[in-house]
C-alpha cells in the first residue's frame, strides 16, 4: 500500500464545538459487550425477551435469539400512548410543491388497514412482497404493513427498469407487487404500471399487482390488478403485530454485484432495529422538537433505515420529498428546509457538490437558522464541499456528522456521536467508529497497517445490524465478506486513520485506477480536483494505455461563471500534480456541463470510461439524466476531431 500525500494536511483542520465525553461509553462497549448491547436492546419494546445476546457461528450471527418483536409496533404502537400519537410522523411534498401531513395515529390507521388487506389476498409470515412505489406515503405504509404481519419487502428504486424488477422479483420469489398508476420525474410521467406490466410476464409467482394512484394516468388493468384504494377503505383500523422472532427476516434489499447478478441482503428486525435505534440517538441526537429530512429515497438502504425506521421509532418529524434537489431550480432543498423548518439535514455529497456549482447566492436567499445539524452518507465528502456545507448552510454553527456505513451494515458504522462525544470535526473525515463498532485497517495479507497508509477497512467483531446472509445464497456471503480476510468482515472500501486515529475513507477499493504500477483511487483524484478554486465537480476514469496501462480522464463541471480555456486545462493539471504528485497528471480533461448520475445521485463511472475507451455503453436505466451522456459523448468527440 503507498503512503498518502502530506496534501491532506489542510484537510485535517480541526473544528471544534462543545459537548461532553463518549470514552466511558466506548470503554464499557468494548469491556462489557453482552452488557452493553442488551441495554441498547432495551431501548426497544419486546414482546419476549431473548435467551442470549449472541449466537456467533461464524460467519452467522444471530442477535437476542429466542427474543420476540415487531417493527411496526416499534414504530407506531408504542407512540399512542405519549403526546406523540397525533403529531406530524411524514410531511410529504410532492415535486409540484403540494404537501401532506400524516401524524403518527394516521399512520397507524392506514398501516393497518393494508395489513388486514395483505391478510385477505393470502399474504402471511414469510410471504415476499415486491413494492415498487415512488416517494410518495404509501411507500412506508406499504413496509410497515408488511413488517407488521411477518411478511418480508422488498423495496424496488422506482427507477429500475421492468429487467430488474424480473431478477428482483424472480430471486426472491414474490407473491405480490405493489406500485403506482405513475410517477413524477423532472416534470414528467414515470409510467411505473407499464413497466410492471412488461415485468410480470416472466414473473410467475406474481399473483396479485396492487396500484396506488398517483398521476392518475389511464393504465391497463389485467386480472391480476387491483386498486389500492379498493382493498384499504374497508378494512380494520386495527392489525394485531405478528410476534417475529429476532433474527426473522425483516426485508431483503438488492444491491449490485460484481458479478452482474443483483445480491439480496437480508436484514432481521431485532438486531437491525437495536442498531438503527441506538446509532440514531447517539449521531443525530433526536429531540422532540426535531424536523428531520433525510434526502435519500427509501429505494436504497438509507431510506429503509433513516427514513422510515430509525426516525419513526423515535417519535419525530420527518421531510418525505418526491423529487429531485435541482428541479425546477438548484434551490429544493433550501426551500424546503426553510418551508417546514428544517432541525436536521441529511443528505450526499454528491448533492451539495451540484448546489455549490450555481454559487452561495441561492442558499444565502433562504433561511436557513432552524437547522442544527448537517449529515452526509453515500460516499466520501471532500474536504472542500465539506467546508462549503459547514460555512455556507450551517453558517458555521452546525456540526456536521459526515457517516460511513452500507447495505450490508444496516446502520451507520463510522460518525460522530454528536450526542455523547466531544465534537472535534475534520473536513472530510467520518471521525470514528461508533460505540460498539471495531475496525481495523489491513494490507494485502489481512496485516494492520500504519497510520497515515491506505489498506482495506474491516470489520473485526459481529455487530446489531449485520446482514443475516444474502438470501439463498449462503455461500455467496460467505466468499464476498468473509473470504479476503479471515475472522473478519470485508466491507471493501479503501481507507487510513490519520495522527490522530481518525478515519478517512477513500472510496470503494475496487474504484481504483492502475497507473504505471500505482495504484490511484478515484475519490482521492477528485477530491484533488475539486480542492481547485474553479471546480465545482469531478468525475475521474481512465483509458487503456499501451505504456502505463490506464491513463487517467477527469471530466469537470466548473462552478457558475467560469469559462474554460486551454489555460485553465494546462493550471488545473499543474494543481494536480503539486497536490497528488507527478504520477497523477491527467492525460485527458474534458469541461462538461453535467456528470451521468443515477437518480440516487451517484456519478455512473463506467458510463465515463465505456466512452473514452469507445465501448458499448450498456444499460443506462437509472440514469438521472441521460441527456449529460449525450453532451458527454458530444463534447468528446467534438475535442478528440480536433487532435
Amino acid at each position: 500500500m503507498n503512503d498518502l500525500r502530506n496534501n491532506r494536511d489542510e484537510s485535517q483542520e480541526i473544528i471544534t464545538l462543545e459537548g461532553s465525553n463518549i470514552k466511558k461509553v466506548k470503554e464499557n462497549a468494548k469491556n462489557n459487550p453482552d452488557e452493553f448491547w442488551t441495554a441498547c436492546a432495551k431501548n426497544l419494546i419486546w414482546f419476549k425477551e431473548w435467551d442470549q445476546v449472541l449466537d456467533w457461528n461464524y460467519p452467522f450471527a444471530k442477535w437476542f435469539p429466542g427474543g420476540r418483536i415487531n417493527a411496526s409496533y416499534n414504530c407506531l404502537d408504542k407512540h399512542l400512548t405519549t403526546e406523540i400519537k397525533n403529531k406530524a410522523a411524514f410531511i410529504w411534498e410532492g415535486e409540484d410543491g403540494k404537501t401532506i401531513t400524516v401524524t403518527y395515529y394516521q399512520l397507524f390507521t392506514k398501516v393497518n388497514q393494508l395489513a388486514n388487506a395483505l391478510k385477505k389476498l393470502g399474504i402471511k409470515k414469510g410471504d415476499r412482497v415486491t413494492i415498487y412505489l415512488p416517494m410518495i406515503p404509501e411507500l412506508p405504509i406499504s413496509m410497515l404493513a408488511c413488517a407488521r404481519i411477518g411478511a418480508i419487502h422488498s423495496v424496488i428504486f422506482s427507477g429500475f427498469s421492468s429487467q430488474s424488477i424480473i431478477d428482483r422479483v424472480n430471486d426472491a420469489g414474490s407473491k405480490i407487487i405493489i406500485t403506482a398508476d405513475g410517477g413524477y420525474r423532472r416534470g414528467k410521467t414515470i409510467p411505473l404500471k407499464s413497466i410492471v406490466d412488461e415485468a410480470i410476464k416472466d414473473t410467475p409467482t406474481i399473483e396479485k399487482v396492487i396500484i396506488v394512484k398517483r398521476t392518475f394516468d389511464d393504465v391497463h388493468i389485467g386480472g391480476k390488478d387491483i386498486w389500492y384504494e379498493d382493498i384499504v377503505t374497508e378494512e380494520s383500523s386495527y392489525c394485531l403485530s405478528e410476534w417475529n422472532d429476532s433474527n426473522d427476516p425483516l426485508f431483503i434489499l438488492y444491491t449490485s454485484g460484481t458479478t452482474g447478478k443483483p445480491k439480496g441482503v437480508v436484514h432481521g428486525s431485532g438486531g437491525y432495529l437495536t442498531h438503527l435505534f441506538n446509532s440514531a440517538k447517539w449521531v443525530f441526537d433526536f429531540t422532540s422538537t426535531d424536523v428531520f429530512f433525510c434526502t435519500a429515497d427509501i429505494g436504497w438502504i438509507t431510506g429503509h433505515s433513516y427514513v422510515v425506521y430509525a426516525p419513526l421509532m423515535h417519535g419525530v418529524t420527518q421531510i418525505l420529498y418526491e423529487g429531485a434537489p435541482d428541479y425546477p431550480n438548484p434551490d429544493r432543498y433550501w426551500k424546503i428546509v426553510e418551508k417546514h423548518g428544517v432541525t436536521i439535514l441529511y443528505t450526499t455529497p454528491t448533492a451539495l457538490r451540484s448546489y455549490m456549482r450555481y454559487g452561495d447566492k441561492i442558499p444565502n436567499s433562504y433561511d436557513l437558522s432552524s437547522l442544527r445539524l448537517l449529515g452526509t452518507v453515500g460516499e466520501p465528502i471532500n474536504p472542500e464541499v465539506w467546508k462549503w456545507y459547514f460555512n455556507v448552510i450551517g453558517k458555521k454553527s452546525c456540526p456536521i456528522v459526515d457517516t460511513w456505513w452500507q447495505t450490508e451494515t444496516g446502520g451507520i458504522m463510522i460518525g460522530m456521536c454528536t450526542g455523547i462525544e466531544n465534537i472535534s470535526m475534520k473536513p472530510g473525515s467520518g471521525t470514528f467508529s461508533l460505540p460498539g463498532i471495531e475496525l481495523e485497517i489491513v494490507d494485502e495479507e489481512g496485516l494492520k497497517v500504519e497510520n497515515g497508509k491506505k489498506g482495506y477497512l474491516i470489520i473485526k467483531k459481529p455487530w446489531p445490524g449485520m446482514l443475516l446472509s444474502l438470501w439463498n445464497n449462503e455461500e455467496r456471503y460467505k466468499k464476498t465478506y468473509w473470504e479476503k480476510v479471515s475472522g473478519s468482515f470485508f466491507a471493501g472500501d479503501f481507507a487510513y486513520l490519520d495522527k490522530d486515529n481518525y478515519t478517512w475513507i477513500l472510496g470503494r477499493a475496487d474504484d481504483i485506477l492502475k497507473v504505471a504500477g500505482h495504484r490511484l483511487g478515484t475519490i482521492e483524484l477528485e477530491s484533488a480536483f475539486v480542492s481547485h478554486p474553479s471546480i465545482a465537480e469531478a468525475a475521474i476514469t481512465s483509458k487503456n494505455d499501451d505504456l502505463k496501462g490506464e491513463a487517467i480522464v477527469a471530466f469537470l463541471v466548473l462552478r457558475k461563471g467560469i469559462e474554460s480555456s486551454p489555460h485553465l486545462d494546462a493550471e488545473v493539471n499543474e494543481h494536480i500534480r503539486n497536490t497528488i504528485g507527478p504520477i497523477a497528471s491527467t492525460e485527458k480533461i474534458y469541461f462538461v456541463n453535467k456528470l451521468p448520475k443515477t437518480r440516487s445521485g451517484k456519478i455512473m463511472r463506467r458510463l465515463l470510461k465505456s466512452i473514452v475507451n469507445k465501448e458499448a455503453i450498456g444499460d443506462i436505466s437509472t440514469l438521472e439524466d441521460e441527456a449529460s451522456i449525450e453532451e458527454i459523448n458530444y463534447e468528446f468527440n467534438e475535442i478528440n476531431k480536433q487532435l
